[in-house]
């Protein structure tokens, strides 16, 4: 009789197992929505979009982007946390999201590193510290110099406050131990837009989204603020060059998904979301805009992430920034 019963709660736990088989086999068996906190337009924006087209592929299915911009991207990423950890949701967001927000807001809604399985860092740049051609220097030293006999005089416009340019340029002035006025906007293209008429000096942006106007002579730039030269702009010395050490910044762009996902769901889309973002013709495009290709696993993200937002937090106390 005992061995009967025993028998009996067995063949219910196979049962139970194997029925659970199909569903995990099957995933996915409908549309992956893809939170990008942000309006349309900006670099998360950009890199969910040129990664889609192939990660869809990858999965066969059909890949939504779904902007969900405010609070410097903390609205899509409370959302991001309220989602159903089933593998149909994700998120693209900025270092901004990731690193910038736990340091920024005293009551934000999640936490990244708790609240997230965190799957890649997809791509990053480096900022690149622009001005406007009739701004008086014309290399760091000069502008080190300006910034010596003008305290508080020089404008660094931002596309907001708590964001990688933001925070360069707070980075920039601890180093130095120089002072400027902080004007944030609401995004990267009206900044560069002020920049370019005059109404702002100087700014750290990402070179994705200057390299054509530097060219084009409508910005100048010192310097970029990754470890060696950048490719679009080779005859711009990195910041080391320039004088200024200890001040390596990329600003970068990763994908994760809401806390619990099914281990084999998320070695899917660890996999896949790396596998798209080397693919040749996504890797060209994200080249051709002044990206860097990275495409780490979520263990390289999760160590990443954790001495990032340490890093931040350091230059938001000592700079004092809060949120506005």
């Amino acid at each position: 009789m005992r061995v009967k019963a025993l028998s009996s709660v067995v063949a219910f736990a196979v049962a139970a197992f194997v029925g659970l088989q199909p569903a995990a086999a099957q995933y996915p068996d409908k549309a992956v929505t893809v939170i990008v906190p942000f309006p349309p337009g900006g670099a998360s924006d950009v890199t969910a979009r040129t990664v889609a087209p192939e990660l869809a592929k990858k999965l066969g299915q059909q890949v939504v982007i779904d902007n969900k911009g405010g609070a410097n991207g903390a609205i899509g990423a409370a959302a991001l946390k309220q989602a159903k950890p089933d593998g149909y949701t994700l998120m693209i967001g900025s270092i901004g999201v990731y690193s910038i927000n736990p340091a920024l807001f005293k009551d934000l809604r999640y936490d990244p590193l708790k609240d997230f399985d965190l799957l890649s860092v997809i791509v990053r740049t480096p900022n690149v510290l622009v001005a406007n051609p009739d701004f008086p220097a014309n290399t760091v030293a000069e502008l080190l110099d300006y910034l010596k006999k003008n305290p508080d005089k020089v404008s660094f416009a931002s596309s907001g406050t708590g964001s990688s340019d933001h925070l360069t340029a707070a980075l920039f002035l601890q180093k130095t131990g120089m002072s400027g006025v902080h004007v944030p906007y609401k995004g990267g293209g009206p900044a560069i837009n002020d920049l370019i008429s005059g109404h702002a000096n100087v700014s750290f942006q990402n070179l994705g989204a200057i390299a054509q106007q530097v060219r084009a002579g409508k910005l100048k730039a010192l310097a970029v603020t990754s470890a060696t030269r950048a490719p679009a702009l080779p005859d711009v010395p990195t910041l080391a060059e320039a004088g200024v050490k200890d001040l390596e910044v990329y600003s970068w762009q990763a994908a994760a998904a809401p806390k619990g996902l099914p281990p084999a769901v998320k070695a899917k889309l660890e996999a896949d979301i790396t596998a798209a973002t080397k693919a040749p013709e996504v890797k060209e495009q994200f080249e051709k805009i002044g990206f860097d290709v990275v495409a780490t696993t979520g263990a390289q993200f999760d160590a990443f992430l954790t001495g990032e937002i340490a890093r931040w937090k350091q230059v938001i106390e000592t700079g004092k920034i809060t949120a506005e």
